[in-house]
């Protein structure tokens, strides 16, 4: 469970930096915009070494799962555009993917 809650923040402080970049590159904003960003993307990196793994890849490749999906989130919250079906079954099966990594017997 606190991996997950690791994962979910990590997701969201990167997907935040990223934006931050995009919408000084592709949507004209002040490039102030990229202090939060940097900020926020520094956050995303301590809040991965967080996550209790003996090996970053490994949390990493489990993170990536949690990362698509509130990525799809953000579209809709963020962005006002509605994930799709197709969407919403990448997201689960990389959701999948993610439990089976973070779930497994080692």
């Amino acid at each position: 469970m606190k991996s997950l809650l690791l994962f979910s923040a990590a997701a969201l402080a990167e997907i935040a930096g990223c934006f931050a970049f995009w919408a000084w590159w592709r949507l004209d904003k002040s490039i102030l915009w990229l202090v939060p960003g940097m900020i926020s993307l520094a956050l995303f990196g301590w809040l991965l070494t967080q996550v209790d793994s003996a090996f970053a890849g490994r949390a990493y490749a489990a993170y990536g799962g949690v990362y698509i999906a509130a990525s799809l989130l953000w579209l809709w919250l963020a962005e006002g555009m509605r994930p799709d079906r197709f969407d919403l079954a990448g997201a689960t099966l990389a959701l999948v993917g993610a439990g089976v990594i973070l779930a497994a017997p080692r």
